[in-house]
C-alpha cells in the first residue's frame, strides 16, 4: 500500500490536514470562455491561435496536434490533475521521429472548460474520442499515464474499433486502485478521502508537497531535487478546476477495468517503476499485463510514480521500440 500524506514533509502534513478556508486562485486560472465558439457536435474551435473540439455536452477540450499529418498518430493521455503539457518530452521525442504527435487536456484540467460535470471515467474517454475523431486518427498509438491509462483503457475498449493499433499503460490505475473484497490488495478509500481533504483545504499546497515528495520519489534519501520539475506540476494542477481534480479523485480511484482489460486485445505495453509510491505496481501494472490477452510488462527498478520525466531518456526509447516491433 502506498504513503501519501504521511510521506509528506511535516510543515506540509499540518497544511493539508488543517481544513483551512480555500485560496482565491482566480488570478491564477487563465480565462479561455470568451475565444470559443459554441457548437452541438464535436467541432473545431472557432479560435484560430488554439485548437479545440466541443463535445455532445458542449465541453471545449484542448488539444494539441504536430507533426506531419500523414504520419502515424500517437495520442497522448495525461494523469491527474495534469494537462497534455506534461507529455512535452515523449511528445517532442517523437515528433523528431517524424510522427504525427498528439495531446489533449481532460476536461477541467489545463486549457480544456472547468464544468462542474462529466468527471469520470465514460467521459472522459468519449472526450478523447471527440478529439480523435475530429482529426480522423487511425492506425493510433495511445499512451496513457497514472489515470490517462484508465482513459485508454476505457477509450480503446469503447471507441477505438478501427481507430487504435497499439496502447501503452505507463504507471496506471487499471485494474482498480480502491481496496474492496475482490481486491483485498487496494488501497483503503481512507487515503483518497485524505486527497479530497487535503484539496478542498488547500490545493496549492498539497500538489506541491505532492509533487516535491512521493510522485518523483523527490522524498527518498539521495534523491537527485528537481526543482523546475516541481514548479512544473504544480503550474499545471494549478491550471486546472478544483472541482474536476476533487471529482477525479473518484474517478481513478474506484473505477474498476477489470472486464474491459479482458477484452482489449491490441498489443499493449504495460510499464511502471517498483518504488511507485502512488500507484502500487503489484496491484496495478502486474494485474493488468496478466489480464490482457495481448499485453507485454516491463517493471523498472527503483523508478517512481513521475518516471516519464525523471528517466525519460530511459523511457522514449523503450516506448519506441514497441511501436516499430
Amino acid at each position: 500500500m502506498p504513503t501519501f500524506v504521511s510521506d509528506l514533509p511535516q510543515a506540509s502534513r499540518r497544511g493539508l490536514l488543517a481544513g483551512g478556508a480555500a485560496l482565491g486562485l482566480s488570478s491564477l486560472i487563465p480565462s479561455i470562455a470568451s475565444a470559443r465558439a459554441t457548437t452541438a457536435s464535436a467541432s473545431i474551435s472557432g479560435d484560430d491561435t488554439m485548437s479545440y473540439v466541443t463535445t455532445s455536452d458542449g465541453v471545449q477540450i484542448y488539444y494539441k496536434d504536430w507533426g506531419p499529418k500523414d504520419a502515424q498518430p500517437i495520442v497522448f493521455h495525461h494523469g491527474w490533475p495534469l494537462s497534455s503539457d506534461d507529455w512535452d518530452s515523449q511528445m517532442m521525442y517523437f515528433v523528431l521521429k517524424g510522427f504525427r504527435v498528439v495531446a489533449h487536456d481532460r476536461r477541467g484540467h489545463g486549457r480544456s472548460s472547468q464544468v462542474s460535470e462529466g468527471h469520470d471515467m465514460d467521459h472522459y474517454a468519449a472526450d478523447a474520442a471527440a478529439v480523435a475523431n475530429h482529426l480522423d486518427l487511425r492506425n493510433a498509438v495511445h499512451i496513457g499515464h497514472s489515470t490517462g491509462g484508465g482513459e485508454v483503457v476505457r477509450y480503446v475498449v469503447k471507441h477505438g474499433a478501427g481507430r487504435v493499433a497499439k496502447a501503452v499503460l505507463v504507471s496506471s490505475v487499471p485494474p482498480l486502485m480502491l481496496k474492496t473484497a475482490a481486491n483485498p490488495e487496494g488501497t483503503p478509500i481512507e487515503v483518497f478521502d485524505g486527497f479530497r481533504a487535503s484539496l478542498a483545504a488547500n490545493r496549492a499546497e498539497f500538489y506541491k508537497a505532492v509533487a516535491s515528495g512521493p510522485f518523483y520519489g523527490f522524498n527518498r534519501p539521495g534523491a537527485t531535487q528537481m526543482p523546475a520539475v516541481v514548479d512544473n506540476w504544480w503550474r499545471q494542477g494549478m491550471t486546472g478546476g478544483a472541482k474536476a481534480h476533487y471529482d477525479g479523485i473518484k474517478a481513478f480511484s474506484e473505477t474498476d477495468f477489470t472486464e474491459e482489460l479482458k477484452v482489449m486485445n491490441v498489443p499493449t505495453f504495460v510499464i511502471q517503476g517498483d518504488d511507485d509510491q502512488i500507484v502500487p505496481y503489484k496491484d496495478a501494472s502486474v494485474k493488468t499485463a496478466a489480464l490482457l490477452p495481448n499485453g507485454t510488462l516491463k517493471i523498472y527498478p527503483g523508478f517512481p510514480h513521475g518516471m516519464l520525466t525523471t528517466h525519460g531518456d530511459v523511457i522514449n526509447p523503450d516506448l519506441l521500440a514497441f511501436i516499430q516491433s
